[in-house]
């Protein structure tokens, strides 16, 4: 390794967890693996992205991508490293590289570990000093499971709930009705893009669903990302969060085109996931769903910034991004007793999407409350120990952080029906089930703003500040809270934002 090569890269490293029943080992050396660079901006984006502003692709490129004279650089180094270059997409502001895993070793100055089946660095990530101000992130040395996806089957006595047992569940196109989401649009001309780290869907189940609604099936695209590809399974996998994210989506703007990203579950693929769909030229998604996270304390910091950072430029060009805020109430399914929030929802560049349990009589919802079923089954919430305050909350009354008195960005921005008890009926793998979970609420809230496209012809961008704006756009949650029987503290619903359910269930934004 150069000399040169020890500029450390702050938060690109967190150790393996072990305890004895793990299996550890030293990786194959001659492994192959892939390395995402990510680059600097050419300048940085402006602070604030103003309603109805959206930044032109072309001068997103010419001024905030990054610059070809920096891509050429990191390659140099990487070329004298004996790393190959895969891709260079200055949009992106990604390098992608190539090489044996004992190269890389050598190239970032590290040495990787495993446990079981993966691998971390076991120091922080170095580059050369002539690369600090250039380099914001390496990814790819750490191919752990970074994510999961915010899905719960209803069951009962260990069984999982058919549609016809279940005896107040919804399909999602009455949901909009309930709801009142606009009419007479259907997403004719948008591009809907869903991320998932893992699963598949069957064009059958997609057909057969869409006959049961009487409606057109939209048409739906499978995108490889880092070598992952739809792969169906089994319907208690993976596969039950991908059917939910395109069967609720297509059921509530079924005219819309669906382009599923299918990308390695780890910050790797989860990134390029992300910065593809943004800069998806061809399919032009105008909003994309989330459905997978985890704990902000699970993610290295060089992650929480560069994701936002991309989440910042789908913001500048429109791109409406909506994320699952959890499903494992205040604690986000962590140990330590504190509370935590899920991320990618806590970036405040995502629409944080929280849940709610329903109850509709006559057709008419008669009592929606937080949802919250008492153990590790209820909405997600609460406030950021990462991201300061958003400007658009400064009129939220959004509190301290309940163990750090961080004052953060509280979440989640706005919620729907997520209770697996009054859950949505999909068809999986054949099998017709009921599925909760901020996963739902996600691809909900991303049919509504694909909706609204089409309704006021243009992309709706960053809704946050027209929501803080205007909380009467939505309806309004006040009973309920998101703590558990293994997180007594958490956050309660009341008048106006809080921290289990946002502002509400939106069904509309302003025209103009």
């Amino acid at each position: 390794m150069s000399e040169q090569s020890n500029h450390k890269i702050e938060g690109s490293f967190i150790p393996l967890p072990s305890n004895k029943n793990d299996k550890t080992g030293t990786p194959d050396p001659g492994e192959i693996i892939e390395v995402t660079i990510m680059l600097r901006r050419k300048k940085a984006l402006p602070a604030g992205v103003k309603k109805g502003a959206v930044m032109s692709r072309k001068l997103y490129q010419e001024s905030y991508a990054a610059s070809k004279e920096d891509a050429d650089l990191v390659e140099v180094f990487a070329h004298e490293h004996g790393l190959s270059t895969v891709e260079v997409s200055l949009p992106r502001r990604s390098v992608i590289l190539k090489g044996t895993l004992s190269d890389c070793e050598a190239a970032f100055n590290t040495s990787l570990h495993k446990v079981d089946n993966f691998r971390a660095p076991a120091s922080k990530v170095q580059v050369p000093k002539s690369l600090a101000d250039i380099i914001t992130g390496v990814f790819g040395l750490d191919n752990r499971p970074i994510a999961r996806p915010m899905f719960q089957v209803a069951k009962k006595n260990s069984k999982m709930v058919a549609h016809t047992a279940s005896p107040q569940s919804f399909y999602p196109n009455q949901l909009a009705k309930l709801y009142g989401f606009p009419t007479k649009v259907t997403g004719k001309g948008e591009c809907i893009g869903i991320i998932e780290l893992g699963g598949g869907f069957r064009d059958t189940d997609i057909t057969n669903y869409f006959k049961s609604l009487k409606i057109a099936a939209p048409t739906v695209k499978a995108i490889s990302i880092d070598g992952a590809k739809n792969s169906p399974s089994t319907a208690d996998g993976a596969d039950g969060e991908v059917m939910l994210d395109i069967e609720v989506a297509g059921a509530i703007a079924n005219q819309a085109l669906i382009a599923v990203y299918f990308a390695p579950n780890t910050d790797k693929g989860f990134l390029d996931a992300i910065t593809t769909a943004v800069h998806d030229t061809n399919n032009n998604p105008s909003v994309i769903s989330i459905s997978w996270g985890a704990a902000e304390v699970n993610w290295t910091t060089q992650a929480l910034d560069n994701f936002n950072e991309a989440f910042k430029t789908a913001a500048a060009l429109g791109v409406t991004i909506c994320v699952a805020a959890g499903d494992s109430g205040s604690r986000d399914g962590e140990t330590d007793g504190k509370v935590h929030v899920d991320f990618p929802s806590s970036s405040p560049y995502a629409l944080a999407c929280g849940g709610t349990s329903l109850q509709v009589s006559n057709n008419k919802i008669s009592l929606e409350t937080v949802w919250n079923n008492s153990s590790d089954s209820a909405s997600g919430g609460g406030v950021s120990g990462y991201f300061p305050l958003a400007d658009y909350q400064a009129k939220a009354n959004v509190p301290l952080e309940i163990d750090t008195k961080f004052n953060g960005r509280g979440l989640p921005d706005v919620a729907a029906n997520a209770d697996p008890n009054t859950g949505y009926n999909v068809l999986v793998d054949g099998q017709q089930l009921v599925i909760g979970g901020t996963s739902a609420v996600a691809p909900l809230m991303a049919g509504l703003v694909a909706l609204f496209n089409e309704k006021y012809k243009k992309p709706s961008g960053f809704i946050h500040p027209q929501i803080y704006a205007n909380p009467g756009l939505c309806m309004d949650i006040t009973n309920g809270n998101n703590k558990t029987t293994t997180a007594n503290t958490g956050y309660a619903a009341g008048p106006g934002w809080d921290a289990c359910s946002g502002w509400g269930v939106l069904s509309e934004l302003v025209a103009g």
